[in-house]
């Protein structure tokens, strides 16, 4: 009887211990990082708690996600008001490798009273941070959140808070209310979102809107702060925040309406504000925002009176600030008052630092090409820059924000250029030439490594300089592979003869297919009015062939050369097969417009070209014809070019081409999903066919791949023949987690791509808590849940109710048959406390969990008298 009011003031003992380490503490907190070198960072674990509270401690523990942990002692405290104690815990760890990692912190407990957390003082408060270490995302650290999570709130009041997220390598910033978590990171069971005689949302600035609060108390409530780097999310923090509601008759102050601003790199920005108050209290306003942490930007109060204060924003900027992602700035207006809370207004806007436009775009045309030049950017390190054009000038005016060159002014990317100190481009209409007659204008901007980009030259208009002679044919005549014939021809040289004196020599030049020279093919003496040249013993069903004419005169005695000759080459066909149909695109380099193209098929059963179609643009598509079959195809390019105040119109044709029609186009990926039958350890995959998504008729096979971690290489596991659209993964499993994917196979071997589907969803390590190791052959060993043998690693250290260590084990079966390590005697019957490791594989790979909790040992007839 003696022993067991010993046991029973022992655990009675326990809770009050239990119960005063747990007594009203943690109210708010984060995680934060900053990255030092390689895969070592430096870690702040943030805590708001209770001041008064005896629970407050110099140490946490942080789980770094890789499978350890680590105890962080406290490096700064401050005192703030309404019993707010803030602590900081610094320390570095450096990383295995790449990777998906959750720092994960949690410690009992929450404070007491907190209306939409059932019985908060006894729930477990933990906060986490998500980060991605990869190949592909640099360094990175988190934003810095400039305001604290705790606030106030008025009862019927609309209540605004911002965490005033400023993110210093640039990346954007997306936020998302979250439920709050206890133990283990486990959504907090019956959590509520604070009441609101509305709602209760975040929006894209951060700005969390309760409206309103309906009843006065303490709410907490958590977000996630998401950062992202060209489109992929690379972060996350969860905070956990606090709200403390009042009731009161006092009117918050009233913030004048901030629009979104832009300015350009080097300009200042001046931006007086204004709050009033409708019951006349005097006002203070302050602002944060990350260049005003760095001392860039500054906000200075002008005048204040009651009811009304007027501040000013100034910032002067350079280059240097210049980036794709906005400054989140949040104005903070507080009243003040002697016999009431203060209330506050918030406004959140964003302000846009720009990259100025390259300077002095310079044109140099040509017969067939125009050159451009412009001064290196010195506006940041721009990673190159992006080259428009257009045909017509626009008038482009851009407004303050307004970067790049929209798409309603007409004008279309023509290239990109990279290197900061690549200011120069010809354009030749990507090696197809260009066409004179018309105004190319041009606009230049610098891009960036973050995307940003800069505002758009000034438009700058130019024509092409007409050659001497101006090409005007390249046609092939004759399709044969040793007396082919290509006819070329060129327009008489108005005005030549007022200039240089005869007698003339056109001599043509010919590039053959493949050759990198021009050989010299006939000289024709002139007196200018010969303008055609044929020329035959040519194989034509190769391709393409290039020629130049050149004028010649006498001058002295010899023969000199009229600058300005121009190059043009035959037309050719480039032909794409696909699913029963081939798109045929018609090439050439050629200083004159063809405005149509007609085009002609012959079977190889066939000795004569059909006429099938005609297109106004340089491609055309010849569908519905069978796979496999080959065809011969040739166009006639109708073509106009304006010189000396005439239209010359001209006919081209073709080399001949040949393709046929195949199946190339991947069905589209099967949709998946998977289940865990988890006390059977296996997975069930299965999917939607490509034949119902989008009517793919021909798939013959399903692969599956399968990866046993986010960042691992998926590897082929499986094949299944269509139409089964069911595989069971249980052979060769380490563990239920995983990510699949089934890509479809169509009868022509085109495979599709893959939609990943991720699992993770079964406990796999669970310890009983009776045990009754009593020689009567029913549960005489203490066992783990260990689901599939999966967990292979665990530190189990058991302890009696003195402390003391009576088993310890990194066998994850456990397999304790109830005695003391140190007397090898079965321990007497009650409550013991058992602390243990699990490294569970998941998703990310081994990840650490913590386990905490009591085992029973019963006594049966064997062992009711044995001692420890």
């Amino acid at each position: 009887m003696a022993g067991k009011t010993k046991i029973w003031l022992f655990l009675i003992f326990l809770i009050a211990i239990y119960s005063s380490a747990k007594a009203t503490h943690n109210r708010a907190g984060e995680i934060t990082y900053r990255h030092i070198s390689g895969y070592t960072y430096e870690f702040t674990v943030t805590t708001y708690t209770y001041k008064p509270s005896k629970a407050n401690r110099d140490r946490l523990d942080i789980s770094w996600g890789d499978g350890t942990s680590q105890t962080v002692y406290r490096r700064d405290t401050l005192s703030l008001p309404n019993q707010y104690l803030y602590s900081s815990f610094i320390a570095e760890h450096t990383f295995p490798g790449a990777g998906i990692y959750e720092i994960f912190m949690e410690d009992p407990n929450r404070n007491l009273g907190v209306k939409n957390i059932p019985n908060s003082v006894n729930v477990v408060f933990s906060i986490k941070t998500t980060m991605l270490i990869g190949p592909f995302t640099g360094s990175n650290s988190t934003p810095i959140l400039l305001n604290p999570p705790i606030d106030k709130a008025a009862k019927g009041h609309i209540f605004i808070h911002n965490p005033a997220a400023y993110d210093p390598d640039g990346d954007s910033i997306s936020y998302e209310l979250t439920i709050c978590t206890a133990e283990n990171g486990k959504p907090i069971q019956g959590y509520t979102f604070p009441p609101a005689s509305d709602t209760l949302y975040i929006n894209s600035n951060g700005d969390l809107t309760w409206l309103t609060p309906v009843d006065t108390g303490t709410y907490n409530v958590a977000m996630f702060i998401d950062e992202w780097r060209n489109g992929v999310r690379i972060g996350r923090i969860t905070r956990d925040m606090q709200i403390d509601v009042y009731e009161t008759d006092n009117n918050p102050p009233v913030n004048d309406i901030i629009p979104d601003l832009c300015i350009e790199a080097g300009d200042t920005l001046i931006w007086d504000i204004y709050s009033t108050d409708a019951d006349n209290d005097f006002i203070t306003m302050e602002m944060v925002a990350g260049p005003i942490a760095d001392e860039l930007a500054e906000f200075e109060i002008i005048e204040t009176e009651a009811g009304k204060t007027h501040g000013r924003l100034t910032w002067n900027t350079n280059c240097g600030y210049a980036q794709n992602q906005p400054y989140t700035f949040v104005l903070k207006s507080q009243d003040i008052v002697s016999d009431d809370i203060s209330l506050v207004d918030i406004t959140s806007f964003k302000i846009r630092v720009l990259h100025n436009e390259p300077e002095n775009l310079q044109l140099l045309p040509g017969a067939d090409t125009i050159r451009l030049v412009w001064d290196v950017s010195n506006c940041g390190n721009p990673a190159g820059y992006h080259i428009y054009r257009k045909i017509d000038y626009y008038g482009f005016s851009p407004d303050s924000c307004e970067v790049g060159v929209p798409e309603y002014t007409g004008y279309e990317l023509l290239d990109d250029v990279e290197g900061r100190y690549t200011n120069y481009y010809t354009d030749d209409n990507h090696g197809k030439g260009m066409v004179p007659g018309f105004d190319y204008c041009y606009m230049i901007t610098a891009y960036y490594s973050d995307n940003a980009e800069s505002f758009a030259t000034p438009e700058v208009c130019t024509t092409l300089v007409p050659g001497v002679p101006a090409m005007l044919q390249v046609s092939v005549e004759e399709d044969s592979e040793t007396n082919g014939e290509i006819l070329v021809s060129w327009a008489y040289p108005y005005g030549i003869d007022t200039i240089v004196s005869g007698p003339y020599q056109y001599r043509v030049f010919r590039l053959n297919p493949g050759s990198s020279i021009y050989e010299q093919v006939a000289a024709i003496n002139t007196d200018l009015s010969d303008t055609t040249y044929i020329d035959t013993g040519i194989n034509t069903l190769v391709y393409p062939y290039f020629y130049s004419v050149k004028l010649f005169y006498q001058d002295g005695g010899t023969w000199a050369e009229y600058p300005g000759s121009e190059i043009a080459s035959s037309l050719y066909l480039g032909l794409y097969g696909s699913d029963n149909a081939i798109t045929i695109e018609h090439n050439k380099r050629s200083p004159w417009q063809n405005y149509r193209y007609d085009v002609f098929r012959k079977s190889e059963s066939s000795t004569v070209f059909d006429f099938i179609g005609f297109t106004v643009s340089s491609t055309f598509f010849n569908d519905s014809i069978p796979n496999q079959v080959r065809y011969d195809y040739k166009s006639s390019g109708l073509g106009m070019r304006p010189l000396y105040g005439h239209n010359y119109y001209m006919i081209n044709q073709s080399h001949i081409n040949s393709a046929e029609a195949i199946d190339t186009v991947p069905p589209c990926a099967p949709v998946s999903q998977v289940i865990s039958i988890c006390d059977s350890s296996y997975n069930i995959l299965s999917w939607i066919s490509p034949e119902f998504l989008c009517n793919e008729r021909d798939i013959v096979q399903y692969q599956i791949y399968y990866s046993s971690t986010l960042e691992g290489d998926m590897q082929l596991i499986g094949t299944r023949v269509h139409p089964d659209t069911t595989f069971i993964h249980n052979i060769d499993l380490v563990t239920l987690a995983g990510v699949y994917g089934v890509a479809a196979v169509d009868s022509f071997n085109n495979v599709s791509s893959i939609i990943p589907v991720i699992i993770d969803s079964c406990i796999m390590y669970k310890l009983p808590n009776v045990f009754s190791p009593n020689n009567d052959g029913t549960n005489d060993i203490y066992l783990s849940y260990n689901l599939g043998d999966f967990v292979q690693r665990v530190d189990m250290k058991i302890f009696n109710r003195y402390g003391q260590l009576v088993y310890n084990t990194d066998n994850p079966d456990i397999r304790w048959d109830g005695r003391n390590k140190m007397t090898g005697r079965i321990v007497s019957p009650g409550v013991y406390y058992y602390i243990c490791d699990v490294y569970e594989p998941r998703l990310t790979g081994e990840e650490h969990r913590g386990l905490k909790g009591f085992i029973h040992v019963y006594a049966g007839e064997n062992n009711i008298k044995a001692g420890e």
